[in-house]
């Protein structure tokens, strides 16, 4: 829908104050459509008359001395196309154009309420810097859902790496260029921001990367997507695991024992020989018959002591379940 402007709106623009040749509208943005519809937006500031160095000396002056709001809105007003032209050199970010001119509007306003006209420095110079800075942050905290970056060095890094990577791309053969840096382009890259070279190799690893999902959903056939919480979840840790470990040790270690003390010590002899001293694979241990050839007993007898052995070591057992 193509923006329009109001019969009185379009009077009152055209209609200059006498005295300070400023805009005498009674409510200016009504002249700025919303950001839904960018084009229509981007094409009415730009339409929006700059102030002279007079008219802003003015408005900052109300602004400081009277809190004059209507003077605020004439600064802010004015200097809209200042924000569309700085977010621009963001949109290689892959964020919305919309959401970019919003946050550099805010850092508009910030500027425009802390401006002293009386430093003798233009409204344009002065917020650029707060535009800037609103719209820095809005790209870190967005670009990744994983900030890539906190501190000072490696902010400097992340909104120059990509303009000087492809500065290195454009002075090298298109045929040739590869897009991880050089050795020289890291030293250079450090030496003109001030850094140290690893944080430049860092910086690039960070974005060369991409967010995973930590634990991904399953797929449409139904098979568990691996992620990283497959191989950083410490199983050993949790608290099922723990127990179980624990209540496995004291069984094995105080239970046995003490089950083992009530037997006699033939009785003792053959669990330890038949069940104790086998080995994983099997191997080890005495069976029936061996034990029965020992005692020169049968084979049935020592199953019975065995039986009766097992039955008074469940009963000391159950006291460590």
């Amino acid at each position: 829908m193509p923006y329009t402007v109001s019969p009185q709106a379009r009077t009152a623009v055209a209609a200059p104050n006498a005295q300070t040749g400023a805009l005498a509208t009674l409510n200016p943005w009504s002249l700025v459509p919303p950001l839904g519809n960018l084009d229509a937006y981007i094409s009415a500031v730009n339409r929006l008359p700059m102030l002279t160095l007079e008219q802003e000396q003015e408005f900052a002056k109300k602004l400081k001395e009277d809190n004059d709001i209507d003077s605020a809105s004439k600064l802010v007003l004015s200097h809209l196309r200042l924000v569309v032209s700085i977010s621009r050199k963001y949109l290689g970010y892959g964020l919305p154009h919309g959401d970019l001119i919003q946050e550099g509007n805010i850092g508009l306003m910030k500027a425009v309420k802390r401006f002293d006209p009386d430093q003798g420095v233009r409204l344009v110079s002065y917020a650029m810097h707060w535009i800037k800075a609103e719209i820095h942050e809005y790209v870190l905290k967005n670009w990744r859902m994983v900030k890539v970056a906190t501190t000072k060095a490696q902010r400097k890094l992340f909104f120059n790496l990509r303009s000087m990577k492809q500065g290195f791309k454009d002075d090298a053969d298109v045929a040739t260029h590869r897009d991880a840096l050089t050795q020289g382009q890291i030293d250079s890259m450090a030496k003109s921001l001030n850094v140290k070279r690893e944080e430049v190799i860092e910086m690039e690893q960070r974005m060369s990367g991409g967010d995973v999902l930590l634990d991904p959903n399953p797929g449409d056939d139904g098979e568990n997507a691996f992620g990283p919480i497959a191989y950083l979840a410490d199983v050993t840790q949790e608290p099922m695991t723990l127990m179980e470990s624990r209540q496995h040790d004291r069984m094995t270690h105080h239970g046995i024992s003490a089950a083992l003390e009530e037997l006699d010590p033939r009785a003792r002899r053959i669990v330890e020989e038949r069940w104790l001293k086998v080995n994983d694979d099997g191997s080890g241990g005495m069976t029936l018959h061996d034990l029965a050839a020992d005692y020169k007993v049968s084979a049935e007898r020592i199953r019975q002591i065995e039986v009766a052995a097992m039955k008074k070591m469940k009963k000391v057992l159950a006291a460590y379940a």
